[in-house]
C-alpha cells in the first residue's frame, strides 16, 4: 500500500452540519492513521488531506458566503502549509479571504458564521480577512506575509483578485531577490540560534529545528523568489543541484514529513516536538525493534543522520543563492596553490578533477581552511566535490603519508581545528577518515546526562579544549586557561578528546575499547610510542578523575595518594585535568557548576601536591594536623587561641583533616561564642569559589538529628551535595552540608537572608515528621526510570566507615530519606557524597554502626537496603 494513491472522499451531498461535519472530519482522521501505519508514502497523505479540505470549504463557502449570484467580491484563498497542499493531519488550515474591497455588514456576517462554523466542527484555523490593498501594504514590511502570500492557492470567489495581488506582490515591486534572501538567510540563523545552533538536540523540532523542515522550505522560497517556481527540481534544471542531491533532499524531507504526521496522529494535535514521550512509539512505527541498540536510539540516529544531509545541502543551496544573487558582480579571486584559490573568501579547487587526481586534496582542504587568512569558508561546488569524492577515502588514503601527515597538522594548527573539524564531520570527511567516527555519527544515548549524539560530544570538548587555548577566554576558567596555553604538544590531548567516546555503542568497555583504537590511530600516524602510549592512557583514564572527585571523599590523604600513584606524574596530571573539565562541560549544559570545578580544582591540587612530595612517600597524619592547626590559629584573633586548645581537644583526627584552615577557624569563631543556651546553633556561609552555601549546625547529640536538619533543608528548597559529620567528646555534633538551591544551579543566584533563623526554630520544634513537599517531577524523568539499588562495600582498614552506594531516580528529599532508613537501623552517617548525572542520583554514603564500627552484620545491611528502595521506588 505504501506506493498507492489515497483518496478521501467529502459527502457534498447533503446540507453541512456540524455534527456531520465532525464525523465525516473524524472518519477522515481514522482513515488518515490508516494509511500512515499502512506506509502510504507522506506525500500522498499531505496531498490527500489537503484535496479533502479543499472540498469541504468549497462546499461549506457556497453554503454559508457564496449565495452563487456574484454579487460579493470576496476571494477564499489557501496560504501557508495549505497553499503548498502540505496538510498534515493536526496543521493549522490558513486561510487568507481576500477582498475586492471593504466588507459590507452582510458579508462580515457571512465570514464571521464560516469562519465559526469551522472551529466548531474541531478544525484550527488561523484566518485573515484583507483588502487588495490591506495585503500589499502589510507584505510590503513583513517578510513572513510576503512568503506566506507567495504560497498563496487560489479556492473559490473571483480568481483575478489572486492574479493582481501576485502581480503586486512580485520581486520587481517589492521584495527584490536580494532582499529576500538576506532577510530569509537572517531569519534562519536567529531559528537555529533558537535551538542551540545544533541538529542534535534529543527532544528535537521536526518543524523549526536545524536540518528541519523549516530548512527546506527555505530553499524552496528563495528558489521561488529567484526563478518563480517553489519547485525542488528547477533547482537541479538550473545547475544550482544535482539529481542525486535532489533526490537525497526529497528522500530527507519524506522521512521529516513521516515524522511530522505520526506526531501529528499519535497526540491529535500539532506536536512538532519528537518528544521522549512520543520517541518510543514513533520507532515502533518505524519498524524498529530494541537488540543490541534500543529502537528509539535506532530511529534518533537515522533522524540525526538525515538533518545532517539536510543541513549540508540548504548550505551548499544558499551559498549558491548567496553568489547568484548577492555576488553577480566580479568576483575577487585569490590563487592558494595549483589545487585550490579564494573566490571572495570562499575555498574552491581550480579543477573539478582535483580530487580525483590527488586525492590528498581532500585532507588539504580543511588545512586550508585553518591556515589560509583569506579564506572564511567552503564554496558550495567545493562542498559537492567533496562529498561526490569521499569514496576516494579508503584504505590507501588513509595509509598515504601526505594524508597522514595533512590530518595531524590540521590538529597541531594554531587556530581552527574545531571549526576544520566540524566541516569534515559535517561533509562526511572525519567519519570516512576515521571509520570508528563515522560509526557513531548520529548515535544518540538514551538518558538525559548525555544531551549530544556521540559524534557532537566528541568535537564539543576538542571545542572545550581549543577555548581554554585561547585567551580572550580566560575569564571563563582562568586556571584551565593557563595550564592549556602552557601545555606540551597539544595535539595529544585534541586525539585524547576526539577518541574519549568514539568506542561507545559497542558493547564493552568504551574506554578500554578506544584506548586500543587510539594506539592504533597513534602509530599508524608516526607518533612516538611514549605520544601513542600517553594519549591511549588519557583516553582509558578519561572517567578517572570525574569519579574520584564525585564519588570518593578527597579530604581523606589516602584516597590522593591512591589516584596520585594512578597518574604518575605531572604531565600526566595536567591532561587529565584539562580533558575531564572539557568533557564534562560538553556532555550538558546542566551538568557543570562551580561544585563540580572546585571539587576537580582540589584533586588537582591535592594530586599536585602529592606528586611533588614523590612516590611512595606517603604524608603523616599527624604532620598535615599540625600544618592544619596552625595555619587555623593564624586566621584566629589572638584572643581566642587560648580556647581553641580546649575546644580542639574534643574532636579526633578525622575532623582536621576533612576540613581546612578556613573552615575550622569559622566553626572556632562560632563555638566560642556561644554558650549552651544558644544551642542548636546553625550558621552559613557562601562558598563563592564553588558557587555553594555551607551550612554549619552544632546541637547535642540525637538520634534522630539528621532526619531533621535534611527535612529542614529539603523543606527550604536546599539541593544538598556534601556532608560531613563530626562527633565531640562532649556529646555534641557538627554537621556541614554544602547546598545548591533546588531551582538554582548556582548560590549566587538566592537568597539565604532568614534560612538560619527558620532553620533553626524548625530543628527546635523537635519535628520532622512532616507532610513531604509536593513535588512534580520533570515531564522528561517520567521516560527514565531508574531502579533503586544499594550497595555496600567493606572498609580496608577494620575502624574504617562501611561504604555504602545508592542508585535511585534524583529527587528532592532523598537524602532525608536515606536518614530515615539509618535512623530506623541504629546507623550513624559519618559523611556523604552526592552525585547527579542527568536523571540518575549516585550518592555515596559512608557509614558505622553507634559504636563507630564498620557496619558488616548482613541483617543491618539488609534492613537498610529494604527500608532505602521502599522509600525511593
Amino acid at each position: 500500500m505504501a506506493g498507492r494513491s489515497l483518496k478521501l472522499k467529502y459527502d457534498s451531498e447533503k446540507e453541512p452540519s456540524i455534527g456531520r461535519s465532525k464525523a465525516q472530519l473524524e472518519e477522515t482522521r481514522k482513515r488518515l492513521s490508516a494509511a500512515h501505519a499502512a506506509k502510504v508514502r507522506p506525500h500522498l497523505i499531505l496531498r490527500a488531506y489537503s484535496q479533502f479540505i479543499d472540498n469541504f470549504l468549497l462546499h461549506l463557502w457556497r453554503t454559508l458566503v457564496d449565495d452563487g449570484a456574484g454579487r460579493h467580491q470576496l476571494s477564499l484563498v489557501a496560504v501557508g502549509g495549505y497553499g503548498r497542499q502540505e496538510l498534515h493531519p493536526g496543521s493549522d488550515i490558513d486561510l487568507l479571504i481576500l477582498l475586492a474591497r471593504a466588507c459590507s455588514g452582510e458579508e462580515v456576517r457571512r465570514i464571521e458564521q464560516f469562519i465559526r462554523f469551522l472551529w466548531d466542527m474541531g478544525l484550527q484555523v488561523g484566518h485573515s480577512t484583507r483588502t487588495l490593498k490591506e495585503c500589499v501594504h502589510q507584505a510590503r514590511g513583513d517578510i513572513t506575509v510576503v512568503t506566506n502570500l507567495m504560497e498563496a492557492r487560489h479556492l473559490t470567489g473571483p480568481a483575478e483578485l489572486l492574479s493582481r495581488l501576485n502581480t503586486q506582490i512580485a520581486p520587481t515591486r517589492m521584495w527584490s531577490p536580494r532582499k529576500f534572501f538576506e532577510a530569509k538567510r537572517q531569519e534562519q540563523v536567529n531559528r537555529h540560534l533558537r535551538y542551540g545552533d545544533t541538529a542534535y538536540n534529543l527532544e528535537p523540532h521536526i518543524k523549526e529545528g536545524p536540518g528541519g523542515l523549516r530548512d527546506i522550505q527555505t530553499i524552496q522560497w528563495v528558489g521561488h523568489r529567484y526563478f518563480g517556481t517553489p519547485d525542488l527540481k528547477k533547482l537541479s534544471d538550473e545547475g544550482f543541484l544535482t539529481d542525486a542531491e535532489v533526490a537525497e533532499l526529497l528522500k530527507g524531507r519524506e522521512l521529516l514529513w513521516r515524522l511530522r504526521n505520526g506526531l501529528h496522529l499519535l497526540t491529535g494535535r500539532p506536536e512538532d516536538r519528537l518528544l521522549f514521550d512520543y520517541q518510543r512509539e514513533i520507532a515502533d512505527q518505524f519498524g524498529y525493534r530494541d537488540g543490541a541498540q534500543l529502537a528509539v536510539e535506532k530511529l534518533m540516529k537515522r533522524y540525526f543522520r538525515t538533518v545532517k544531509e539536510l543541513r549540508v545541502l540548504n548550505e551548499i543551496l544558499l551559498q549558491h543563492f548567496e553568489d547568484a544573487i548577492l555576488h553577480s558582480r566580479r568576483k575577487r579571486t585569490t590563487v592558494i596553490n595549483r589545487r585550490f584559490r579564494s573566490i571572495d573568501g570562499l575555498l574552491e579547487v581550480s579543477h573539478p578533477e582535483v580530487f580525483k587526481r590527488q586525492p590528498f586534496a581532500l585532507m588539504e582542504a580543511f588545512l586550508l581552511f585553518t591556515q589560509a587568512p583569506e579564506v572564511r569558508d567552503f564554496r558550495g561546488n567545493t562542498v559537492r566535490l567533496i562529498r561526490t569524492n569521499i569514496t576516494l577515502i579508503d584504505g590507501a588514503f588513509r595509509k598515504d603519508i601526505r594524508c597522514r601527515s595533512l590530518f595531524m597538522e590540521i590538529l597541531k594548527s594554531p587556530s581552527g581545528q574545531t571549526k576544520a573539524l566540524r566541516k569534515m564531520d559535517a561533509y562526511g570527511v572525519l567519519g570516512a577518515y576515521l571509520p570508528a567516527f563515522g560509526r557513531v555519527v548520529g548515535q544518540m544515548q538514551h538518558d538525559l546526562f548525555h544531551v549530544y549524539t556521540v559524534d557532537a560530544h566528541l568535537l564539543f570538548v576538542v571545542r572545550n579544549l581549543r577555548r581554554m587555548d585561547i585567551s580572550e577566554h580566560d575569564d571563563e576558567l582562568p586556571e584551565c586557561s593557563r595550564l592549556m596555553q602552557g601545555l606540551f604538544k597539544k595535539h595529544r590531548l585534541y586525539l585524547a578528546a576526539l577518541f574519549h567516546d568514539i568506542a561507545k555503542g559497542r558493547g564493552g568497555d568504551h574506554s578500554t575499547l578506544g584506548e586500543s583504537d587510539a594506539l592504533r590511530f597513534c602509530h599508524a600516524h608516526d607518533l612516538s610510542d611514549y605520544d601513542a602510549t600517553f594519549v591511549a592512557w588519557l583516553v582509558r583514564t578519561h572517567l578517572q578523575m570525574s569519579w574520584v572527585a564525585q564519588r570518593q571523599d578527597i579530604s581523606d590523604p589516602e584516597v590522593i595518594d591512591q589516584f596520585a600513584a594512578q597518574v604518575g606524574d605531572q604531565e600526566r596530571l595536567d591532561n587529565l585535568y584539562l580533558l575531564t573539565v572539557a568533557d564534562m562541560r560538553g556532555t550538558s549544559p546542566k551538568v557543570w557548576n562551580d561544585w563540580k570545578g572546585k571539587l576537580l580544582n582540589d584533586l588537582y591540587h591535592d594530586t599536585s601536591r602529592a606528586l611533588r612530595r614523590g612516590k611512595g612517600q606517603l604524608i603523616q597524619a599527624e604532620d598535615k594536623i599540625r600544618d592544619i592547626q596552625q595555619e587555623t590559629l593564624r586566621l584566629l584573633d589572638d584572643d581566642r587561641v587560648d580556647g581553641v586548645s580546649q575546644l580542639w581537644a574534643q574532636f579526633d583526627q578525622d575532623y582536621f583533616l576533612r576540613n581546612v584552615p578556613e573552615s575550622l577557624a569559622w566553626h572556632a569563631r562560632l563555638l566560642l561564642e556561644k554558650s549552651a543556651a544558644d544551642f542548636p546553633l546553625v550558621d552559613t556561609r557562601l562558598d563563592a569559589a564553588s558557587g555553594t552555601a555551607r551550612f554549619l549546625v552544632c546541637s547535642p547529640d540525637s538520634e534522630d538529628l539528621l532526619c531533621r536538619v535534611t527535612a529542614g533543608l529539603d523543606r527550604f528548597s536546599m539541593n544538598i551535595v556534601d556532608a560531613r559529620v563530626h562527633r565531640l567528646r562532649s556529646n555534641l555534633v557538627i554537621m556541614v552540608f554544602v547546598v545548591l538551591a533546588a531551582k538554582h544551579e548556582n548560590t549566587r543566584e538566592f537568597e539565604l537572608d532568614g534560612v538560619v533563623d527558620r532553620l533553626r526554630s524548625h530543628l527546635l520544634s523537635g519535628e520532622w515528621e512532616l507532610p513531604a513537599r509536593q513535588v512534580q517531577l520533570p515531564r522528561a524523568l517520567k521516560h527514565f526510570p531508574i531502579e533503586t539499588t544499594v550497595r555496600f562495600s567493606d572498609p580496608e582498614a577494620q575502624d574504617a566507615a562501611t561504604v555504602m552506594e545508592v542508585v535511585a531516580q534524583d529527587r528532592p528529599g532523598l537524602l532525608l530519606q536515606v536518614a530515615k532508613a539509618l535512623l530506623s537501623c541504629k546507623i550513624h552517617l559519618v559523611n556523604a557524597k552526592v552525585g547527579t548525572f542527568g536523571a540518575r542520583a549516585e550518592d555515596i554514603f559512608y557509614i558505622t554502626d553507634r559504636d563507630g564500627m564498620p557496619v558488616i552484620d548482613p541483617v543491618q545491611r539488609a534492613s537498610v537496603e529494604e527500608q532505602i528502595c521502599t522509600a525511593l521506588p
